[in-house]
């Protein structure tokens, strides 16, 4: 893949196209071993060894974040006002264009992957995936027989919103949906508060128990190939 060597690491390394030049201009970055002193020099990502002062730039088209989502933080890019998901990425995963795929509540923690590819993304998160999210739920009341029925014939929210039949097991919901605020406005139509709500897994991607709520890392090969089968295959 050709690609404007500034832009290349002003990507790879999520610094400004002007410092990347500045660097480029310096003779700190080097093609091959050899100085390249034009910022639009093309180069081909999948053959060429870019260096910065003499460390090799790592090539990566996209990265896959999982994180543990703590309580207070919103499900966004950037906010002027409050912090976001995105700004809880490290500074070593951190790229231009990470974007959360789909959304958790301010109030609600656990699995949301991170990603500046899109099409997987929209992949994800579209109706047509089927893609099972599991949430483990605290509520402020008992569930019966009769709510676990009205769950499982999909429940019609208060402003007329169909629900897909959804399954209760004890205090864990299994969606396949993604309406906005939906858990909680399913368990408000049989009258039921939710004190707590946390999604442990998105298809067969299962929350990493030794991520603390903030923490994140990347998916693995494994995880992305599997969560990358189960969209394509529904």
């Amino acid at each position: 893949m050709l690609q404007r060597l500034d832009k290349f690491i002003s990507n790879q390394l999520n610094i400004s196209r002007n410092d990347t030049r500045k660097l480029i201009f310096k003779g700190e970055v080097t093609v091959d071993g050899k100085p390249v002193l034009k910022p639009d020099t093309k180069i081909d990502t999948n053959i060429c060894i870019v260096s910065l002062n003499g460390e090799n730039i790592n090539y990566k088209e996209y990265v896959y974040i999982m994180l543990n989502k703590p309580k207070g933080v919103i499900s966004a890019s950037t906010d002027k006002k409050r912090s976001t998901v995105v700004d809880l990425v490290p500074e070593h995963l951190a790229r231009r264009g990470l974007s959360p795929v789909g959304r958790l509540d301010r109030d609600t923690t656990g699995l949301l992957i991170i990603t500046d590819d899109g099409e997987f993304a929209h992949r994800v998160i579209s109706p047509k995936s089927n893609l099972i999210k599991r949430y483990n739920v605290v509520l402020d009341g008992e569930v019966n027989e009769d709510v676990i029925t009205k769950f499982e014939n999909g429940i019609t929210l208060h402003d007329g919103t169909r629900c897909l039949p959804a399954k209760i097991q004890v205090v864990k919901v299994i969606l396949k949906q993604g309406v906005y605020h939906q858990i909680k406005r399913m368990f408000g139509v049989v009258g039921l508060g939710v004190n707590e709500l946390h999604r442990c897994s998105i298809g067969n991607i299962v929350l990493d128990e030794n991520l603390k709520l903030g923490e994140c890392r990347e998916l693995t090969s494994t995880e992305l190939d599997e969560i990358c089968k189960e969209y394509k295959n529904n």
